[in-house]
């Protein structure tokens, strides 16, 4: 990917850990690294088309004098979401902040952190079975819409579907949620379920009713096997529910595991579903 690249920019600011360092302020080095695609800006030659790095100087240095932290962890983390935030062509950024004058009682050039953050492409699937059903998608897709973490948020038509697993319950209303987002994978996962505790959703039994459930189907092509947060959904390719308005939103997006497309996934169940039908109406007969 293009990138625009700011080095060692120098601002005088107040952080550290130390009393001193809060009082007398000191010199630090900022890097900023913003990947993005160059193209358009390349071919037009007007600034709208690319990022002004004369603005992101601006950014960072306001940003630096913003508060006194701590941690240059805490000051490269504010830079970065920043940053992100303020420039909606920037789809990634690494951070350094450099600190020449490191109170460690020995010579060296500067201590420093450096991080990298970006959007992430997520796909949530979303269901209800209990109380306002609907009213229950549409306001977990309102907070997330209305996150300043989140981007371009898009929802899936709302189907109704059988219960999946445990049987003995209400049809559900079944969506998928599309969006990008600045949150890592756990921290998703915290504000998801955050959203489901406001909807007063209580695990009594697995796969059981509920007010409101999301789950995290894809996030980017990563592949994790952590016991809280399986990536891919293990279940992805075995629900037509989810598959539906997953297909819909990324009709040709492949599976990062199996390397299959979904909407093959999803043609294999619709027809797996209409044989079944077939054999039953036949044994009636």
């Amino acid at each position: 990917m293009d990138r625009i690249k700011v080095s060692d920019l120098e601002v005088f600011c107040n952080h550290g850990v130390y009393k001193e360092e809060n009082i007398l302020g000191q010199k630090f080095l900022v890097d900023a690294e913003l990947f993005l695609s160059l193209r358009r800006a390349g071919r037009s030659d007007a600034l709208q088309d690319s990022v002004s790095y004369g603005d992101v100087c601006r950014l960072i240095d306001a940003e630096m004098k913003k508060q006194n932290d701590k941690l240059l962890e805490r000051a490269a983390e504010r830079l970065a979401e920043q940053i992100l935030l303020a420039f909606p062509l920037v789809e990634r950024v690494k951070i350094e902040v450099k600190k020449p004058w490191a109170p460690v009682m020995m010579h060296v050039s500067y201590a420093s952190v450096s991080i990298e953050r970006g959007w992430h492409t997520v796909y949530v699937g979303v269901g209800s079975n209990m109380g306002d059903r609907q009213a229950y998608l549409e306001e977990a897709g309102d907070q997330l819409s209305s996150d300043a973490w989140i981007r371009g948020f898009r929802m899936a038509k709302i189907i109704e579907t059988e219960p999946y697993g445990y049987l003995e319950q209400d049809r559900f209303l079944n969506t998928v949620f599309a969006f990008s987002t600045l949150y890592e994978p756990k921290e998703l996962l915290e504000r998801l379920q955050g959203l489901e505790q406001e909807a007063h959703r209580e695990r009594l039994v697995h796969w059981g009713p509920r007010t409101l459930d999301l789950d995290i189907l894809l996030y980017d092509d990563i592949i994790t096997t952590e016991a809280d947060l399986v990536i891919p959904h293990p279940e992805l390719t075995k629900r037509l529910f989810v598959l539906e308005p997953l297909c819909e939103l990324n009709p040709y997006g492949v599976h990062p595991l199996y390397r299959k497309r979904f909407v093959d996934y999803r043609d294999a169940l619709r027809d797996d579903r209409r044989s079944k039908k077939s054999q039953r109406h036949a044994t009636r007969l």
